[in-house]
C-alpha cells in the first residue's frame, strides 16, 4: 500500500516580527526506514539530538526491519524460533493483536506473503488464481502466531512471514516523543514518512501547530485537501496515493486493496484513510486497515474505539470524490 507525506504548514516557521517566546527552533532531519524524517522539537537553548535519533533508528531497525538480513524480524520470519525478542518487538506485536481483534482481522502483519505474490510488495510475483490464493492462505492470520511467555515467537506454520511496514513507522515516532519527553522537551511536532506525533503548541507562533492532507485526486500537483490542528495527538494516512484505475466503462475511479480475509485484490473505492489515535502506531495501523474496510465497517469501528477520529477520502456510488469525517475530527478543521 503507497503510503503520502503530509504536507507541514508548521514547517514555514516566520523568524521575522520577533520571539517574544524566547524559544528556540531546533529541527533534525534525513533519511530513515526506507523514507524521510523531519523533527522540529523547541526549547529555551539550542539542542542537538542528532545521535539520539539517529540510535532510536538504528535500534528499530535492527528489531523491526525486513530489509535486514540479521534483524530480529528476519531471523524470526527464516524460522528462528528460539530468539528472545526486545521490548519493541513485544510492544508492536501486542498492539498488531489488538489492531487484529478491533478490525476484524483487515490489520494483519502476517500478509506480507500475499502482498509479494500479488507484486505489490519486494518479492516475486506468481500468476494468482483461486487455487494459489488458498494455499497461501494458511500462512495468512495473526491468530496463527503468538508470543510466549519467554518472550519467543511461536508460528503454526514455519513460512508465515511477519512485515511491520504497516505500523513501524508510526511506532518509531512513538519512540522519538519518548526521547523528546526524556529530555524535557515540551512543544514539539516530529514527522516521519508522512505520520506525525504534536505535543504542545508551536510557541514561537504562539499557535497550535497546524497540519494539512493532501488531496489524494490531485495527479501532476500537491494541493491541500484541508488543515487541522494538532495538538497532544498522533496522525497517521494511509492511502494508494494518486495511484489508482479507471474503469473504462462507467468511468468510476478504483484502487487496487489486498483484502487480508479473502486474499484477493479488491477494488475498494477509499483513496486515502486519516486517523487521529493517542499514539502513532495505533493511528498508523488502523489508517491501513481502514484502506481495505468498507465505510460502514470503518464506522463501526470507530463507534467501538471512541479514542479514535478518522478522514476519509472516497469514490462514492455516483463516482464522485466524496469524504467522511467523525465528530472529533470535524472539530480540529481549520477554518480558512
Amino acid at each position: 500500500m503507497n503510503r503520502f507525506l503530509m504536507f507541514f504548514g508548521t514547517l514555514l516557521l516566520c523568524s521575522c516580527g520577533g520571539n517574544p517566546s524566547g524559544m528556540v527552533r531546533n529541527e533534525s532531519s534525513g533519511a530513515a526506514l526506507g523514507t524521510s524524517y523531519n523533527l522540529i522539537y523547541l526549547s529555551k537553548e539550542n539542542l542537538d539530538l542528532q545521535k539520539q535519533v539517529d540510535s532510536v533508528f538504528d535500534v528499530i531497525n535492527h528489531s523491526l526491519s525486513t530489509y535486514i538480513s540479521a534483524s530480529d524480524i528476519s531471523k524470526i520470519n527464516k524460522g528462528d524460533s528460539t530468539l528472545v525478542v526486545d521490548h519493541m518487538f513485544k510492544e508492536v506485536f501486542e498492539l498488531s493483536q489488538e489492531v487484529y481483534g478491533a478490525t476484524n482481522g483487515y490489520f494483519d502483519p502476517t500478509v506480507g506473503t500475499l502482498v509479494n505474490a500479488w507484486g505489490f510488495g519486494p518479492g516475486k510475483q506468481i500468476q494468482m488464481d483461486s487455487t494459489r490464493v488458498d494455499s497461501l492462505l494458511q500462512y495468512v492470520g495473526f491468530d496463527k502466531v503468538e508470543l510466549t511467555a519467554e518472550n519467543r515467537i511461536k508460528k503454526s506454520d514455519p513460512n508465515i512471514y511477519f512485515d511491520f511496514n504497516a505500523i513501524a513507522k508510526g511506532y518509531s515516532i512513538d519512540r522519538l516523543a519518548k526521547l523528546m519527553d526524556a529530555n524535557g522537551i515540551d512543544n514539539y511536532l516530529l514527522e516521519v514518512g508522512g505520520e506525525l506525533v504534536a505535543k504542545g503548541q508551536n510557541q514561537i507562533k504562539q499557535k497550535p501547530w497546524i497540519v494539512g492532507i493532501d488531496d489524494p485526486t490531485v495527479e501532476n500537483e500537491r494541493k491541500l485537501k484541508t488543515t487541522i490542528r494538532l495538538e497532544n495527538r498522533a496522525l497517521a494516512s494511509s492511502g494508494n496515493y494518486r495511484h489508482f484505475r479507471k474503469d473504462p466503462v462507467t468511468g468510476f475511479k478504483y484502487v487496487h486493496t489486498i483484502d487480508p480475509i479473502t486474499g484477493f485484490t479488491k477494488n475498494a473505492n477509499t483513496l486515502a484513510a486519516t486517523v487521529l489515535a493517542d499514539n502513532c502506531a495505533k493511528a498508523d495501523a488502523f489508517a491501513t486497515s481502514f484502506m481495505a474496510m468498507d465505510l460502514d465497517q470503518v464506522s463501526k469501528v470507530l463507534t467501538l474505539n471512541p479514542e479514535l477520529e478518522a478522514y476519509l477520502i472516497f469514490i462514492n456510488e455516483k463516482g464522485e470524490t466524496d469524504e467522511f469525517m467523525s465528530p472529533g475530527f470535524k472539530e480540529l478543521v481549520t477554518k480558512n
